[in-house]
């Protein structure tokens, strides 16, 4: 934010606080009749019941739409005021630097973290000078956004100025409605208690041949009464309106009064908070990479003494293991004469094993040639007949 912006806005600051503390008068509900009504507003309601000519249509259809001329003038230098204005809402200036600020990320400093796709496409890191070049960028658009929030500030003040004349003007009509309904009805009450009465009286006192002149100006008389009590009855619709429409101002005037409050809140005392926040992030960076560069210097060191006594205790376990080695290991001889009487006594029980077999057949074999022996001899014992005598003597 420029120096004159921040100038302008603190100067501004007692206006704002000055309009904001105003506080509007409340409209008031009763209308007083003719009757009751104290000698300074009596005298004011029969001055508007002068204004009223029965005879007069014209006089009864107007009746109570001068006090609305000033009323229309105002409203209608704000609505040109309104026209007039080329400038945007002030919210969307709020919006607009909030947007800016968020725009602007730190992480992109940071060279260690998780890259995007892109940067590890093109194989590239947010370089510290961009960043330098977006908070330059981000610091011209927040000017120009805190000098557009200094114009609508002042707009708003002007508007909530002419609100008050507004609302001012509108409960001066909202308290002549009243005087001049009170006059109405006072009117109304006269036609109907006296001077209706009177021209029915004088209507029937009036010869017949000259009645039909009279009783038009009893017709007419009576017409202009009914219009009468139809135009009071749209003053006192146009009073309801216009007592609705007094809260509505303030509500639009109290809605400038906190925009007002948080756009000079925003340039006075925001602003200059995310100004130094920015800066501090800049420099704060540059003391980080400092700090990264003698860290990593420090690291490097550490690393090359760790690796360097690592690679001295590896080298030396390896040489002393070597050295204290036999010729043989024992665990070598060990599991080598292990092998060796295991042979040994798979040797000797095979040997025995095939020991009992031969044996075993030898005895196979004896039994086979014994068998053997005696078949031989019974074949030749039927060969000499032997067994056929025998078979005969039985």
């Amino acid at each position: 934010m420029t120096e004159t912006t921040r100038t302008q806005a603190a100067t501004t600051l007692a206006e704002v606080e000055k309009v904001t503390a105003m506080v509007l008068p409340e409209p008031g509900t009763a209308i007083v009749a003719l009757e009751e009504a104290a000698a300074p507003q009596a005298e004011a309601i029969r001055k508007r019941m002068a204004e009223l000519d029965m005879t007069n249509t014209q006089s009864i259809i107007s009746f109570g739409s001068a006090a609305q001329a000033e009323l229309q003038v105002i409203s209608q230098e704000m609505l040109a005021g309104v026209k007039n204005k080329d400038v945007g809402p002030a919210g969307d200036s709020l919006r607009n630097i909030v947007t800016t600020i968020r725009g602007f990320s730190i992480s992109e400093l940071d060279v260690r973290r998780e890259r995007s796709w892109w940067e590890k496409l093109i194989g590239r890191a947010a370089p510290f000078a961009k960043f330098v070049a977006r908070f330059e960028e981000v610091q011209g658009q927040i000017d120009k956004v805190t000098g557009d929030l200094l114009t609508h500030e002042h707009t708003l003040l002007k508007d909530i100025k002419s609100l008050d004349i507004l609302y001012s003007k509108t409960l001066s009509f909202y308290d002549e409605l009243a005087l001049y309904i009170a006059a109405g009805e006072a009117k109304l009450k006269d036609l109907d208690n006296k001077v209706i009465p009177a021209k029915e009286a004088e209507v029937a006192a009036t010869p017949e041949v000259d009645q039909v002149k009279e009783a038009q100006e009893l017709r007419d008389l009576r017409s202009a009464r009914d219009d009468l009590d139809r135009r009071v009855h749209d003053l006192k619709l146009t009073r309801q309106v216009t007592m609705q429409s007094l809260p509505s101002i303030r509500l639009v005037q109290e809605n400038d009064k906190s925009l007002v409050t948080k756009i000079n809140s925003t340039l006075v005392n925001t602003v200059p908070l995310w100004e130094t926040q920015l800066a501090q992030a800049v420099t704060i960076q540059r003391s980080k990479e400092a700090a990264e560069a003698v860290r990593a210097a420090n690291d490097l060191t550490n690393e090359l003494l760790t690796a360097n006594a690592d690679n001295l205790q590896q080298a030396n376990r390896v040489v002393r293991t070597e050295m204290e080695r036999g010729v043989f290991d024992i665990e070598s001889v060990k599991k080598a004469n292990a092998t060796l009487v295991a042979t040994i006594e798979e040797s000797l029980a095979i040997a025995d094993e095939g020991k009992a077999r031969r044996a075993s057949a030898e005895e196979e074999l004896r039994k086979m040639e014994a068998e053997l022996r005696d078949t031989l001899s019974a074949a030749r014992a039927r060969k000499n007949g032997i067994g056929d005598t025998v078979g005969g003597a039985a």
